[in-house]
């Protein structure tokens, strides 16, 4: 497993522990719930940009995001 599908699976991990769906967390994120998906699944090079939105709409700390 390479460190894209690590963070994916720890974002899906996050997301169902806040009871949060994949469209409720692009709301809150900003981003589009496709590109979430392609995230959670291990396809999508995340930026930190994008790991602090993650990071701010499911309620956690960027390390908490990766701490695999």
């Amino acid at each position: 497993m390479d460190i894209k599908e690590k963070f994916g699976l720890r974002l899906k991990t996050l997301r169902k522990e806040k009871g949060l769906s994949q469209e409720e967390l692009a709301e809150r994120s900003g981003l589009n719930r496709p590109y979430i998906s392609g995230i959670e699944q291990g396809k999508r090079n995340v930026s930190l940009e994008v790991m602090e939105k993650l990071a701010v709409a499911i309620e956690v700390g960027i390390g908490e995001l990766v701490n695999f």
